[in-house]
């Protein structure tokens, strides 16, 4: 995926330059929690004129605070913020607003390849003998999940692909837009769980549950994972729903979706990795509303928590509120600090794969962190940090690169042949696989190339941290992105 380019990059719009623009267009409108509420102009025709008293106009588009974008989730119509601008000047002349229900071809074909699959597979609960059903429970861990839930939820299974299907129907009319296949696989005495989804993983945005929420509920408890949300809404009853990519990333085109929620508590995972991603999505979805469950031995996820029988309606009333008082005492960071002694490992970050006299070094990646590597001209800098980076990134660490020295067709071509341990060029006809895998990691690119204003560079890296929940940047180098102009000042 190419963040915007220098060329034309993202025009930056403030939260007061919208509101602004709303009051001096007439559009009524009211402040959510991550965007602004207002009528959408893609369900009205009867322009932007407030609706006479005693009538309400239901506020279906959601505009985004931090970038402006917009979605109507009555229409499913979304854009920039110049396209709203655009559709609304449309308006003013009279001209209706296009539907942009228009499928791109890959879209269309992922939609077709998912009812395929959903029309093979089986209801969990519907499968040849008992003893099938019971062992593919087993399997997944979800023996304790009933048939009442497994149904509630539309789960099925995969007989050929030994995998677990999940649906993502659509809000507006329930048709099937997607699928999530989670299949295990043994490795040794450990047990990985393999995800494929359809669309591919980037425009693959299901709040999995999402359709079985009321209008009138106001609490929501976000997991990172399918058979989470099953095993929440089953011991507890509360509306639940499971993000698209696990703790990897909330991607801003969910949050409208979760404006009507009042409290949102985040219950992510069991390890310090789920904490961080935790906070970060609560900052997102405004802190004020958002209570984080911190994972620990009587607080792991909740289909493990289900599965050994403790009260998981008292471990959600155990949330910790995610808005922090600038002033606290030892006895409120009590827990954490224990946390982190409990947790060493872990606290000392993502230990990379492949290089462990690196890992004894810096003990692992963390957030907050800056590294350098300084070595001459041609002494393979860029071809280890690519290396160090992929090493993370499989590992689903959020990579942004800003290669200022080579060119992004050079260096993803680096990454590729690192990623795929072989020379593709001898054996091209395994190119598209390698590139299919290579394309579902979590890695992202600048376009900048040669010396750049370094502000623009800036802004575009917080972009892209509230765009996809970028971990790591790498700046290779710093020397072209300083330019030698900036010489004298303090770099």
């Amino acid at each position: 995926d190419v963040l915007p380019s220098p060329e034309g990059p993202v025009p930056s719009v403030s939260i007061t330059e919208i509101r602004q623009y709303l009051r001096a267009q007439g559009i009524p409108f009211h402040d959510g929690y991550s965007c602004l509420h207002t009528p959408s102009l893609f369900t009205t025709s009867r322009g932007n004129q407030p609706p006479p008293s005693g009538t309400s106009v239901p506020y279906t588009l959601f505009i985004d605070k931090t970038t402006g974008s917009f979605l109507c989730t009555a229409t499913l119509a979304e854009g920039t913020w110049q396209d709203f601008q655009a559709n609304v000047e449309l308006q003013h002349r009279g001209v209706p607003p296009a539907n942009s229900e228009e499928l791109e071809e890959d879209t269309r074909r992922a939609r077709e390849d998912a009812r395929c699959i959903w029309d093979r597979s089986v209801p969990l609960w519907e499968l040849l003998d008992e003893d099938e059903t019971k062992e593919t429970k087993a399997a997944f861990g979800i023996s304790l999940v009933t048939d009442a839930t497994l149904k509630r939820f539309g789960v099925r299974y995969l007989r050929t692909a030994k995998s677990l299907v999940f649906p993502w129907f659509s809000p507006r009319d329930a048709a099937l837009k997607g699928l999530k296949l989670v299949r295990m696989e043994k490795k040794g005495d450990a047990v990985a769980y393999v995800e494929e989804t359809l669309p591919r993983f980037d425009s693959y945005h299901n709040l999995f549950g999402l359709p079985l929420i009321s209008r009138r509920d106001t609490e929501l408890v976000l997991t990172g994972w399918e058979l989470d949300a099953l095993a929440l809404h089953q011991a507890t009853g509360v509306a639940s729903v499971a993000l698209p990519r696990g703790t990897t990333c909330l991607p801003p085109a969910l949050l409208p979706y979760l404006e009507q929620f009042k409290r949102i508590t985040l219950w992510l995972g069991e390890d310090l990795r789920s904490w961080e991603a935790a906070k970060l999505f609560a900052r997102k979805l405004s802190l004020k509303r958002c209570s984080l469950v911190r994972p620990g031995d009587l607080q792991p996820r909740p289909l493990e928590a289900l599965n050994q029988g403790l009260n998981l309606t008292k471990i959600l009333r155990a949330a910790l509120p995610a808005s922090h008082k600038s002033i606290v005492s030892f006895r409120q960071l009590r827990e954490e600090v224990f946390g982190e002694l409990v947790n060493t490992e872990q606290v000392a970050g993502i230990k990379w794969a492949r290089f462990p006299e690196l890992n004894k070094l810096l003990k692992g990646h963390r957030r907050g962190e800056l590294t350098i590597f300084t070595g001459p001209t041609g002494s393979g800098k860029t071809t280890f940090i690519s290396e160090y980076a992929l090493d993370l990134c499989m590992q689903g660490v959020c990579t942004l690169w800003g290669s200022f020295e080579i060119n992004n067709v050079r260096l993803a071509k680096i990454m590729l042949t690192q990623f795929a341990a072989q020379r593709l060029e001898d054996q091209l006809e395994l190119y598209d696989e390698w590139a299919d895998r290579f394309e579902d990691l979590p890695l992202y690119f600048m376009t900048f190339h040669g010396q750049q204003n370094i502000k623009t560079v800036i802004d575009t890296m917080q972009h892209a941290v509230y765009m996809y929940d970028i971990t790591h940047v790498v700046v290779d180098n710093l020397q072209f992105m300083m330019g030698h102009e900036h010489l004298s000042v303090d770099r």
